[in-house]
């Protein structure tokens, strides 16, 4: 789509953008909602991907996704051996509601700033106890914890002109055994629940995300993996409001799938296999 109210795009912004940012202005990444729908507010882009971040960047702490990282990307990364949560990743990139296609151009930190209940990049990182990088305007630098990002459907912490710098996911969670499940109306519909169970190695814990679902994402953390009775209280003890609606989903069916699939989890990740 056109957008015909834009008046200049910065495609040089400096190494520390946002200092010159003001109302009508918009960052650039993928761009893949920026030009799906009319955005009448907007007279500036400035580019990120001339910033050329870094993409993926692993070390003994982790790994760090740049937020212009592409899908792609992501997709594409071959975890060491011992990151056993690195299966998470090609399958939260199967989890958008876009082709393949799409994948090249659309980024990690652009569908964690939309905010929307299905962000499949969300629910990996809240999953995956990640923290965020925030550049402000003023040239000041903050983290949040992944879980605290996302308030509600298309909100965010986000301060004006702030912007997602980077992501990066501690190494102990990288080495966690997982188990996730996510239900669409259609095999590349946009996901009505999606969980992600986790467990230390060497343990009995368990760190339930659930996300889609919900207007933002929940964790729920257990010392022992629960017996299902405690699983269904915990998740039935959720605020009613909570619950997304739309049309792929009410919020009774999504309940309903969030219980289902957590017991598949909780089930999966204490008998060591598949319910």
């Amino acid at each position: 789509m056109d957008l015909n109210t834009i008046t200049e795009v910065v495609r040089r912004p400096p190494g520390r953008p946002g200092a010159d940012w003001r109302a009508g202005d918009a960052w650039l990444a993928g761009g893949t909602w920026l030009y799906s729908v009319p955005q009448p507010d907007l007279r500036r882009l400035i580019d990120l991907t001339a910033l050329r971040w870094d993409s993926l960047v692993p070390g003994e702490a982790g790994l760090g996704i740049g937020a212009t990282c592409t899908v792609r990307e992501l997709y594409g990364c071959t975890p060491p051996q011992e990151w056993r949560a690195g299966a998470l990743f090609a399958a939260s990139c199967e989890a958008f509601l876009s082709s393949f296609k799409v994948w090249n151009a659309a980024t990690v930190g652009g569908n964690i700033c939309m905010s929307l209940p299905a962000g499949p990049m969300i629910t990996l990182t809240v999953a995956l106890e990640a923290r965020y990088e925030l550049w402000g305007t003023d040239g000041t630098s903050r983290t949040v914890d992944a879980l605290d990002f996302v308030t509600g459907n298309h909100e965010n912490v986000l301060g004006f002109g702030e912007v997602l710098r980077r992501i990066d996911i501690p190494a102990p969670a990288l080495r966690k055994r997982t188990a996730h499940r996510r239900f669409s109306l259609t095999r590349l519909g946009r996901s009505t629940v999606f969980l992600i169970g986790t467990q230390t190695p060497g343990t009995h814990d368990l760190l339930l995300t659930v996300t889609a679902g919900t207007t933002r994402p929940v964790r729920m953390a257990f010392d022992e993996v629960p017996g299902a009775r405690t699983l269904r209280q915990r998740l039935d003890a959720l605020p009613a409001d909570i619950w997304f609606d739309d049309p792929n989903g009410t919020p009774d069916h999504r309940r309903h799938l969030t219980r289902h699939f957590a017991e598949e989890i909780r089930h999966e990740l204490l008998v060591g296999g598949p319910a």
